[in-house]
Parts: structure tokens; C-alpha cells; sequence
């Protein structure tokens, strides 16, 4: 379904003094970027026909690229619909920042479609995106079912697409080579979490999963590790609940069978499932008999939504703004100007997705995806996060990862953050041929 409220977001009023202020950002990000047209004296010969590059650049044929067309696809309605806005405000900053800056030779027309949760609507979406806006590139979906099912999309329409959800087949089993992934992935998060876990010596687990996609790569990543580095390591349970549970008294109740054993119990879900769980979890003493360790508990939607709930709950977390790494404080300055808030996890996923992809169409002076497609694998990019780029191997992006805990505010209700312990971007991720990607 089409969102006609949001969608065709063409050149946006974006102050250039913002532009302007954001330049260490663009400058960061573009920096990595070889010029496609190193001989352009400026005189419109070899990069357009405007003295000052309003007319765009041009491709190796000469052909002009000014527009490239960016469907921009999320669950704007459903139990991610907050997710979806942050995401969808990153993915905007991003866009004016490329529309209003020199150091791009096109501007982003942008097509806006509702995946809603679904993977049927995903894929109508995409293919609208494409066969009615002309949408060479696409980004968006936060559900990891709906991811996957894009992924399809992309290459079946030889189309680059940067997906929002974090699913370890999504580059990993299901993998192609028209799809790169700056969100973090599961595997990624699991492996600090995992290292974190054993180190507390909780090896006695139960875990409540989301029955979907994303859930199941919960279980295995966690499963698999702990098996693999903690001594005495038992999978007590598992239990689980449809994505859009709302009630979870049964549930609860299985779980508290297993409390006595536990060292702790692992969730894996997100959105409003988890914020649904934490407060019921709460409600039922839960948190006082088992320490609760999640993948997304420091999503600040959670911990809003959540409210005390959320408090002691342990998370391993992919970005908080108060990190001082790469680009981030001026991402930050940035964002907040803009939207009177801070950024958050899928902020950042959706502000970087458009901004690497932007350095890529750049490199390669094309608007052609099978050029792009071609330059971005293992392409240097100043992010947020410092120096990333696209793995060759699987096309995952090279994330740092923190081990975090939710901790009660001085003021309100909504749980800070309280960093614990860091693994570098080459740490956190898994070995090339543990990934299942053949590319």
C-alpha cells in the first residue's frame, strides 16, 4: 500500500545553513570517495553543463545521472510504526543532506511506500516502488520476514536495496549481491552478548522468543554460541509467542517453571511485542526472580514504551548517541536540530544506509545498480561509527557492538543506558565461511 502522505518527498526545504553545518559529516563521508571526475576544472566540460553542477554528473558514457530514484520502504503503520518513523527521519536527514551538498553529482527522488508487518506487502511495495516510481535503489524494512522477502525483490529486479532489519541470513543463507546490510546483525550482537553471558557465568538459560524470523535468529545465534564457549552450558526452555501477542499470562507462567534453574532468561523480540512482554513481565514479579537479557532492550522506543519496566533490563545494544565515535556527534547535533530530539538505533540505520549507498552511486558515477553494486563491496565509508565498509564476503557492514544494561534515570521514567563492555567491528562479526553467504 502506497504512503500517499509521505511519499515523492522530492528536494525537501532543507536550509542550506544546516547543509553547511553538517559539512565534517558530509566531508567524512564522501572523503573515502574517489572523484569520477578527477579533471573537472569547473567549466562544466567534463561534469555537466551547469558552471556549478546543478545539472548533475555524468557516467562513463556520458550519460547524466542528476536523479536517482530512492524507494524508501517501511511499516509505517503496526506494531513498528515508531521504529519506522525514527528510521524513516535518519533516511530524510540523509537524503536533504546529499540533495543540498556539492559533493554529490545527483540529487534523491524519493518514493515512500507502507510494508506494513507483512511480507505480501513488502513485496507489492518493492515492486511498485520499482515498476510504477522507476526506483533503481531501495531501502527500508524493519521486520526481518519482510526483509528477506525484499531481498527476492532486489534480485530478481536487479536493484540495490540496504534493508533496516537484522535477520543473520538477510546477508548471511539468503544473501545476494544486490543487497548490503549497515544495520547490525544478530550474529553481531550475539557474539557480545554471548562473551558478556559467559563472563557472568549465567550458562543456565531460558528463552522467550518472538515467533518469527528475527526470533529464531535470536535462539540460534545465542544458542549456538554459548554452546560453543561456555562450560556447563544447558538450554533449560524455550517458549514462544505470536508477533502480535498481546497477552502473555501462559507464557509468563512457563517461564516461571524454570526460574529456579535459570541464571537468566534471554528475549528475543523487538517493537511493541517487547515493550508488551517487559510490562507484563514486570506486572508478574518476573524481573525480581531472573535477571532479563534482550537484543533490543536498549531501543529507546522499548525503554519509553516500557517505562519501569524496562529498568536493570540487560541489552545488547548496537548505538546509543552518546557514543563519541566517527561522525556521530555531528549526526547528532544534526538530527536533534532537525527533529528537536535524539537520534536512536534505527535513526542511525536509516541516516547511514542512504549515505553509503549515496558514496557508492558517487564512486561509481552511475546511477546504475549493476555499477553500483560493483564498487560498494569492501569501499571505505567515514560513518557514525568510524571507518566501515561492506564486507566482500557477505556485503555486512563492519559494526562496532556494546553490552548494555538499562539503568533508572535521574528524572522520569525512561531507563538510560548504561554502557558495559565493547567488541570492535572485525570482533563482532563472524568468520566468512560461518556466514552461509556464497557471493
Amino acid at each position: 500500500m502506497r504512503n500517499d502522505n509521505q511519499m515523492q518527498k522530492k528536494r525537501r526545504d532543507f536550509l542550506k545553513t544546516t547543509a553547511a553545518g553538517s559539512a565534517v559529516a558530509l566531508t567524512g563521508l564522501s572523503g573515502c570517495i574517489g572523484s569520477t571526475d578527477d579533471g573537472d576544472d569547473g567549466d562544466g566540460e567534463d561534469g555537466g553543463d551547469g558552471e556549478d553542477g546543478e545539472d548533475g554528473g555524468t557516467t562513463s558514457d556520458g550519460t547524466e545521472f542528476d536523479e536517482v530514484t530512492l524507494g524508501v520502504l517501511e511499516p509505517f503503520t503496526g506494531d513498528f510504526s515508531e521504529l519506522a518513523s525514527e528510521r524513516n527521519q535518519g533516511e530524510t536527514l540523509a537524503i536533504d543532506q546529499v540533495n543540498a551538498s556539492d559533493d554529490y553529482d545527483f540529487e534523491f527522488d524519493v518514493a515512500e511506500y507502507d510494508t506494513q508487518l507483512s511480507s505480501e506487502d513488502g513485496v507489492q511495495a518493492a515492486n511498485q516502488a520499482i515498476e510504477s516510481d522507476g526506483a533503481q535503489f531501495l531501502t527500508g524494512a524493519i521486520s526481518s520476514s519482510v526483509a528477506l522477502a525484499i531481498n527476492e525483490v532486489a534480485a530478481t529486479n536487479e536493484v540495490v536495496y540496504t534493508p533496516g532489519a537484522a535477520d543473520v541470513s538477510i546477508t548471511g543463507s539468503n544473501c545476494n549481491e544486490y543487497v548490503f546490510r549497515f544495520e547490525t546483525s544478530t550474529a553481531q550482537i550475539a557474539e557480545v552478548t554471548t562473551q558478556w553471558l559467559a563472563d557472568q557465568g549465567w550458562t543456565n538459560l531460558h528463552y522467550q522468543i518472538a515467533d518469527y524470523a528475527y526470533g529464531d535468529s535470536v535462539l540460534e545465534e545465542v544458542d549456538s554460541r554459548m554452546s560453543d564457549r561456555a562450560d556447563g552450558y544447558e538450554r533449560l526452555g524455550t517458549t514462544r509467542s505470536d508477533v502480535a501477542a498481546q497477552n502473555f499470562d501462559s507464557t509468563i507462567t512457563q517461564i516461571e517453571d524454570n526460574v529456579g534453574d535459570a541464571d537468566a532468561l534471554v528475549v528475543g523480540a523487538t517493537g511493541g511485542h517487547l515493550i508488551r512482554f517487559l510490562v507484563q513481565a514486570a506486572e508478574r514479579g518476573l524481573k525480581e526472580d531472573i535477571p532479563i537479557v534482550t537484543t533490543t532492550g536498549s531501543f529507546r522506543v522499548v525503554r519509553g514504551g516500557a517505562g519501569s519496566a524496562a529498568h536493570d533490563v540487560y541489552s545488547g545494544t548496537r548505538y546509543v548517541p552518546s557514543i563519541d565515535t566517527g561522525t556521530n556527534p555531528q549526526f547528532v547535533e544534526d538530527y536533534q536540530a532537525e527533529y528537536d530530539a535524539p537520534p536512536d538505533n534505527f535513526s542511525r540505520v536509516g541516516y547511514g544506509s542512504v549515505l553509503m549507498l549515496a558514496n557508492g552511486i558517487q564512486e561509481a558515477g552511475s546511477k546504475d545498480p549493476e555499477d553500483v553494486k560493483d564498487v560498494l563491496p569492501g569501499m571505505s565509508h567515514e560513518t557514525i561509527f568510524g571507518d566501515v565498509s561492506f564486507r566482500e564476503c557477505d556485503h555486512q557492514a563492519s559494526n562496532p557492538v556494546w553490552m548494555g544494561q538499562n539503568v533508572e534515570p535521574e528524572e522520569g521514567e525512561t531507563a538510560a543506558v548504561e554502557l558495559l563492555t565493547n567488541l570492535d567491528g572485525q570482533a563482532a562479526q563472524p568468520p566468512c565461511e560461518d556466514t552461509g553467504c556464497e557471493l
